[in-house]
């Protein structure tokens, strides 16, 4: 059975917004979402395996950066396997979490490698890396606000065209 066909046996769902939720559902999004979560979740392990594994005890620095990128592969697992388990459109509510988690990794990245370079690195250095965080926390907001307008955009087009069926 094709995403189409599955797509439109949902009770409540108009025709006109089942084709703007294909690609909601589609198996390409399926699969990025499952290369997310393996990816999230693999690194988390890894890291994971990498700090346990360690002979001697890990600066305090370097625990609370594993404990970091454990969090962040944890949330993209979590985040996968949030999207995989709805059997609903989600009206880019995806789309919205994962830039929320984009936001705050970028955030938690840029301060602490900027704290990190103006205490150790020179002047240089941190200029570098404040910017390049700036850069990156810019873009995972930009992404967020574009998240958070096509949600908006199909639940107006999901009310809209809720109005018109009988």
């Amino acid at each position: 059975m094709s995403e189409r066909n599955a797509a439109t046996g949902r009770a409540g769902v108009p025709e006109g917004l089942e084709r703007a939720l294909v690609a909601e559902v589609s198996l390409a999004a399926r699969v990025r979402n499952l290369a997310v979560g393996l990816a999230g979740g693999g690194a988390a392990a890894l890291v994971a395996v990498l700090w346990a594994t360690e002979p001697q005890s890990l600066p305090l620095r370097t625990r609370l950066a594993f404990a970091g990128l454990i969090a962040v592969g944890l949330a993209w697992a979590a985040f996968a396997s949030w999207t995989l388990t709805r059997k609903r459109p989600l009206y880019a509510r995806d789309r919205v979490l994962a830039g929320r988690i984009a936001l705050a990794a970028a955030a938690a990245t840029a301060g602490a490698g900027t704290a990190l370079a103006v205490l150790r690195g020179t002047p240089v250095e941190a200029l570098v890396t404040a910017v390049t965080g700036l850069a990156l926390v810019a873009a995972a907001w930009i992404a967020l606000r574009r998240a958070r307008a096509r949600h908006r955009a199909l639940l107006l087009l999901r009310d809209a065209l809720r109005q018109e069926t009988p």
